[in-house]
């Protein structure tokens, strides 16, 4: 395992634009952009091997890469055909056995103490652009698995755990028992003390401090601007870092982000306002704090209750979770991690808001695209669509049966999509953004069944593209009207 010190130095970054909206002369801003590509002149290159790319794939297919179909399926891999109303293509599994990227692990020493626990494939493509995973609240690194092991063979893959969850949780107390008034109970927990260590005066698990972290990572591990993909609490922070720090960022792709983070003010946006509340995610805890999160952790750390969340996000039920599950329990058996939840759930919200942070990347040029699990019950479609009307121009997919988490429930769809989406943006829009082949469909959207094979079986999940030129009350009564039909939930 590689431990990698930090040196605290910035690097001069140079952002080569790279976006693929073309901006007309007519005065009227990002907002009303048109997007402008170049009409494909070939639809199937067929190679003596009987293997099949299309087109966007750069003549890079994968048809075995754990992926078994017919001559006539791997000649048609890629290529749109009719399936009842809608058109199926098939796509490629994922890569098994020596196929699979291979990841290696690291420690990043940041600051004193906080240590950054990340994971980075396909270092070998020195020549390839640099993809950076944020992972949501509560899980970590191994929630995007099965991308490192994936695009980790075309690309240069990290990913990291956030500080005060997974395997970025401190390594000694911040905040010791050192009175007879503490509880014995406090054994088993960090931070339930009342002195405080100097490393963490300052120390609040918020939003801004990921930001931070996310951006002194890119300087000083990665060196290069990157592609950033977060999923929930890691598109925000995405969004916030792209917003912020648009030189490190070439574009963002949301997986379900949330829109929100935070319940309290932020102190530099309102000074006064904060001052109203006694405490906001510091250590040590109060008392009152502490004993509150006693009882609240013993019940979120309880098995069935994590269980129960993971089949509650999980639109597809016979997805194996077992891994998420078991990684989830090991960060709950941390002697940090109930004081590190109190910390998240109290700290401040972020100096500038979601909206702000999309507003500022679209006026900025950072190219978006929108990934959204239509069943997600926590960060429901209207979300997704709201995004969409803001940022109009920008890829926006809605996949079904997927919840919370696309990436792990569906990760060969978002593999595929991801994939055509960065080559976009890379080539400046000489090659089509996945489901883009007709002009029309950049205003009007379009539908496809995406197939593919998953442990010798075929699987189908429906991906709709929507258009800019839909109404946000078309979207929604498009929703409601198809929902209850077109939902294909498993539950086993």
């Amino acid at each position: 395992m590689e431990v990698v010190s930090s040196s605290h130095s910035c690097l001069a970054f140079h952002r080569t634009p790279s976006s693929i909206w073309r901006f007309g002369g007519n005065g009227l801003g990002p907002g009303h952009a048109k997007l402008t590509r170049p009409r494909r002149s070939a639809i199937l290159c067929v190679g003596g091997s009987g293997t099949a790319s299309n087109p966007a794939d750069s003549g890079k297919v994968h048809v075995n890469h754990g992926f078994y179909v017919s001559d006539i399926d791997a000649a048609l891999q890629g290529i749109p055909k009719k399936a009842g109303e809608i058109e199926k293509m098939i796509i490629p599994g994922l890569p098994e056995g020596p196929e699979s990227s291979l990841i290696s692990t690291g420690f990043w020493e940041w600051k004193p103490k906080l240590t950054v626990y990340y994971e980075q494939s396909g270092s070998q493509n020195s020549k390839a652009p640099s993809v950076l995973f944020l992972p949501g609240f509560g899980v970590g690194t191994f929630h995007f698995e099965k991308q490192l092991k994936d695009l980790g063979r075309d690309y240069k893959v990290w990913t990291m755990d956030f500080l005060g969850q997974g395997m970025s949780l401190p390594c000694e107390d911040p905040a010791p028992k050192n009175t007879i008034g503490d509880s014995a109970d406090d054994d088993a927990f960090w931070g339930f003390g009342q002195e405080l260590q100097p490393w963490a005066e300052e120390l609040v698990y918020s939003i801004d401090l990921w930001r931070d972290q996310v951006q002194h990572f890119i300087e000083e591990v990665i060196g290069e601007p990157v592609y950033i993909v977060g999923n929930s609490l890691g598109g925000f922070v995405a969004l916030y870092l792209a917003a912020s720090c648009p030189h490190l960022v070439k574009g963002v792709t949301l997986l379900n982000a949330t829109p929100f983070w935070g319940f309290l003010p932020n102190p530099a946006r309102s000074p006064r306002l904060s001052k109203i509340f006694p405490w906001a995610g510091t250590f040590p805890l109060p008392s009152f704090v502490r004993k509150l999160t006693e009882t609240v952790w013993q019940k979120i750390s309880d098995p069935r209750s994590i269980r129960g969340i993971l089949k509650q996000v999980y639109a597809d039920h016979s997805t194996n979770v077992d891994n998420v599950f078991s990684r989830i329990m090991e960060t709950t058996q941390h002697p940090a991690a109930a004081a590190s939840f109190a910390s998240i759930m109290c700290a401040p919200k972020g100096q500038i808001s979601f909206e702000e942070a999309l507003s500022r990347c679209q006026m900025q040029g950072t190219p978006i695209s929108l990934m959204y699990g239509r069943e997600d019950p926590w960060v429901g479609p209207i979300w997704g669509i709201k995004v969409k009307q803001q940022v109009p121009e920008s890829p926006y997919y809605e996949i079904s049966p997927a919840g919370h988490c696309p990436h792990d429930e569906v990760p060969e769809v978002v593999n595929y999509l991801l994939r055509g989406w960065l080559k976009n943006v890379e080539s400046e829009g000489s090659i089509e953004i996945p489901f883009l082949e007709e002009p029309s469909y950049a205003e009007d959207g379009v539908s496809r069944e995406l197939e593919f094979v998953r442990g010798g079986s075929k699987k189908s999940v429906r991906v709709r593209l929507f258009g800019s030129k839909m109404s946000l009350w078309g979207q929604i009564s498009s929703f409601f009207n198809s929902g209850l039909s077109n939902r294909r939930v498993i539950s086993r």
